[in-house]
């Protein structure tokens, strides 16, 4: 049996929305401090796209994506939302949009997590 990079790749994802969801606390925390700019962190597939490792086709019937197949949640720059008079960025209501997929996204995390933890128990057995 190889090794497992399933567990790795968790890991690395839990720490991502760690980091996103200090990054949308300090937005939320200084909604109301003139001049500051919201900010938020890169996709976590763009993350994956700096990494050494790529997924492999293995065999010759396996389908490809296209960019703009495998890309569906793309946000930009110009979908930001006001900008009050005092030069503040951060929109409280955009902000919980991104909590609530902080813990959307956790969630599904530690759910596959859990499903791969108790297979790997099962084929222990």
């Amino acid at each position: 049996m190889g090794p497992l990079y399933l567990f790795e790749l968790a890991s690395s994802q839990a720490r991502y929305l760690e980091f996103r969801q200090q990054t949308i606390a300090t937005n939320v925390a200084n909604a109301n401090t003139p001049g500051f700019k919201a900010r938020d962190v890169e996709p976590f597939n763009k993350v994956l796209d700096t990494l050494p490792v790529r997924l492999a086709t293995t065999s010759p019937s396996h389908m490809q994506l296209s960019a703009a197949e495998a890309d569906t949640r793309t946000t930009s720059k110009k979908d930001s939302w006001d900008v009050v008079h005092s030069g503040n960025s951060v929109s409280l209501e955009q902000e919980m949009i991104k909590g609530s997929d902080v813990s959307r996204d956790y969630s599904m995390n530690s759910a596959v997590v859990r499903s791969f933890h108790r297979m790997l128990l099962a084929s222990a057995k």
